[in-house]
């Protein structure tokens, strides 16, 4: 399952820096997760770093991005190699469309 923020959120990025498949970014008025980007955490941490640093408690599993264990760390394995392939030919980063 991707993580979600809520309307709850307060603006106060301690989750965006956190987030190790940078699918945090700052929306129109609060911060999103990019649910092609969220793995929360699998392969990377035990738990969610967003949800464990979250001061106002805004950040729960996105239900309508159910996903399972295995198919969060199949996604992080996709992106890691993504990522692998653009750091070996010097690309930048592939932008997700969704505005960070």
């Amino acid at each position: 399952m991707a993580l979600m923020i809520t309307d709850e959120c307060i603006n106060c990025d301690v989750c965006e820096p956190e987030c190790p498949n940078q699918a945090i970014y700052l929306g129109p008025e609060i911060y999103q997760i990019d649910p092609a980007k969220c793995t929360e955490c699998v392969g990377h941490f035990d738990e969610p770093q967003c949800v464990q640093v979250c001061p106002v408690s805004c950040i729960p599993v996105d239900p309508q991005h159910v996903e399972s264990r295995e198919s969060l760390w199949q996604k992080y394995q996709r992106l890691a190699a993504q990522a692998r392939e653009e750091a070996a030919v010097g690309a930048p980063p592939a932008s997700s469309g969704t505005g960070g």
